[in-house]
């Protein structure tokens, strides 16, 4: 073989070689840039996924917000409502006093008195109450003057059992059941 033909069988062997080379590192450069575009769409899925995870949560947490501060602004108005409502019974019983009827309520009231603690009970109330009073409690009357809206507070003789059916005490009694018809 010449030496010719050896140069052009060195060089064919090594275009032949240089071929597989490059088709190999061009295999190479599109395996690293699919698993290049692989992980930058995997990153960003992932930034994507993080980003809705944390909007979800702060999505949540207003909206938690917002029902509290409706929560809470729904009671306040309720018990503005009951406060108003308390203060306007109030004044309804303040007027209960001046009407006619309030001495049967005190009759009714002195009644129960005497039914709990004995006709031996001490009856006492407001200053304005203690002609009506001592009208219709007789010799139980006591005159210690009582500073409430309306109604009698009794003791026994010894002073160990009372008995206060005031207004403002009736009201405290049933404040659960006034907020009830008044919420």
């Amino acid at each position: 073989m010449s030496l010719e033909s050896l140069i052009d069988e060195i060089r064919t062997h090594g275009e032949a070689e240089l071929a597989v080379v490059a088709a190999q590192r061009e295999i190479d450069l599109a395996k690293i840039g699919s698993e290049r575009d692989a992980r930058v769409t995997a990153l960003r899925a992932d930034a994507d996924q993080a980003v809705e995870v944390e909007a979800a949560r702060d999505r949540a947490q207003r909206i938690a917000a917002a029902h509290l501060a409706s929560r809470r602004l729904l009671y306040e108005a309720r018990e503005e409502r009951f406060a108003q409502g308390f203060a306007e019974t109030r004044k309804l019983l303040t007027e209960l006093t001046e009407e006619a009827e309030y001495a049967s309520v005190l009759r009714r009231m002195i009644a129960s008195a005497v039914a709990r603690l004995g006709k031996s009970a001490r009856l006492s109330g407001r200053e304005e109450d203690a002609a009506l009073l001592g009208r219709l409690a007789g010799k139980a009357f006591d005159p210690t003057v009582r500073s409430i809206l309306g109604g009698i507070v009794a003791e026994s003789p010894d002073g160990r059992r009372r008995l206060d059916l005031s207004f403002e005490e009736l009201l405290r009694q049933h404040a659960d059941a006034v907020r009830g018809l008044l919420a």
